[in-house]
């Protein structure tokens, strides 16, 4: 249902990625004035999945049908209980809408389906609250990706950047061209450098230290690159799906060390960046978790030399997604355009979402 457009907004965001990290959750407070808008985080945090958790949502995918709508709805529970502390313990009022990603556990646009789990209905009967989900689905229906959907948070909400670059649990790039918004995914990234610092019994590599200490193994990263380019005349949107199909098999290589194939990793990630990202954009935003990862952003400052790579505050880095997210669903609400025909390679841009009140 399309709402009457008002100036101000406060929103609580959600998102859940491939990393696998946690749930980010963020309140943003957004202002539409002489056609322009603007926004500030008043409060963020992620919170860590448990073991279990990591453990269900990591095979969520091999559930039968039953189990997996059983989970659906145990999700959704289970994020409206995080909202709930999460709102108690900022003391955040006056919320318009809960805009949630949910956690992607199945997404073959090539067969028409895209499916984030954790029911809306039961985050909204949790929360009490309005709730906007499934943002995704529909443009798949109209025959796009699904993704990428941050894109137009970029272009509204971050329009003194050139580009901006993500570098969660896949890399992905958004820029202007002609008044065009062009934007894909390029690679793996914390998804991979993840997997292997399992290996290693570490969450993730502190400041890509033991990558750092490792050589790049050439065969590795010659097969790194033939996957990669292999995606750089249609663009695929990239899931779990293709890295476990396609990199996953690499990685378990026991016969390249840790470091080594960490180190690889590195340089693969960095040197397809540069190949994604054009050269003329100079002025390029870094967030997600990979920015916070010194080597690599140290490699990419040596693959992209006439790119200024501005690694923002802390708040932006970790929550750029469940803030723009949180901005879909000030764009679903008030009946706008907030999925893009120029990403995602649908028949046309679309006001998506899921509206539950």
């Amino acid at each position: 249902m399309q709402e009457k457009p008002v100036s101000k907004y406060r929103v609580i965001g959600l998102m859940s990625g491939t990393s696998l990290d946690g749930v980010d959750i963020a309140v943003g407070t957004f202002h539409y004035k002489k056609m322009k808008w603007s926004f500030s985080v008043e409060a963020a945090k992620t919170f860590a999945y448990t073991q279990m958790w990591q453990e269900k949502l990591k095979t969520a995918h091999l559930l039968p049908g039953e189990q997996l709508l059983k989970l659906h709805v145990e999700y959704g529970e289970f994020l409206g209980q995080l909202c709930n502390q999460f709102i108690k313990k900022n003391r955040v009022n006056k919320i318009d809408l809960v805009a949630s990603h949910g956690h992607t556990i199945f997404h073959q646009p090539k067969n028409g389906f895209t499916f984030q789990l954790g029911d809306g209905f039961t985050l909204h009967s949790a929360t009490g609250l309005p709730v906007a989900c499934d943002f995704r689905s529909q443009d798949v229906a109209l025959g796009g990706e699904g993704a990428p959907l941050v894109p137009i948070g970029d272009t509204l909400l971050f329009p003194n950047y050139n580009a901006c670059l993500n570098l969660g649990g896949i890399a992905n790039v958004s820029f202007q061209n002609k008044n065009k918004t062009i934007a894909f995914d390029i690679c793996f990234c914390n998804l991979a450098l993840n997997h292997l610092s399992a290996i290693a019994n570490k969450k993730f590599d502190a400041n890509g230290e033991l990558a750092k200490s490792g050589t790049v193994d050439k065969s590795l990263l010659q097969s790194l690159q033939k996957i990669y380019s292999g995606y750089r005349t249609k663009r695929p949107s990239l899931a779990r799906e293709d890295f476990e199909k396609e990199v996953l098999q690499l990685l378990n290589n026991e016969s390249i060390s840790v470091a080594d194939r960490l180190r690889t990793v590195c340089e693969a990630i960095a040197e397809e960046i540069a190949f994604a990202v054009p050269i003329k954009k100079n002025n390029v935003l870094l967030t997600g978790g990979g920015a916070h990862n010194r080597f690599l952003v140290q490699l990419l400052r040596l693959k992209l030399p006439q790119s200024n790579l501005t690694v923002p505050d802390k708040i932006i880095v970790d929550f750029k997604e469940a803030l723009v997210f949180a901005f879909l669903g000030v764009l679903r609400l008030r009946g706008e355009i907030n999925v893009l025909k120029s990403v995602t390679g649908s028949k046309k841009d679309s006001c998506s979402g899921i509206f539950i009140r």
